[in-house]
């Protein structure tokens, strides 16, 4: 089963097939391609898989399914 998770995009460089970002993920931040998503910005949420930013998502969506994560990590302890 494969996993895709929200994070915020902190940082954009490169451009085109090369345009990349630095995703904070609760806290950690991730190098991630965002080659997928060029329109993408400083400050908007994407969901990423396997180091591609997949899509764009609103921060009321990204934050809702944060918040399902972190209950069933408290379901799991």
């Amino acid at each position: 089963m494969c996993l895709a998770i929200p994070g915020k995009v902190k940082e954009i460089y490169g451009e085109d097939l090369n345009k990349k970002g630095k995703v904070e993920f609760g806290g950690a931040i991730k190098e991630v391609s965002l080659a997928y998503v060029p329109e993408v910005r400083d400050d908007d949420y994407v969901i990423v898989h396997a180091g591609f930013a997949i899509s764009i998502v609103d921060e009321d969506e990204a934050r809702e399914t944060l918040e399902y994560f972190k209950q069933i990590g408290e379901m799991e302890q």
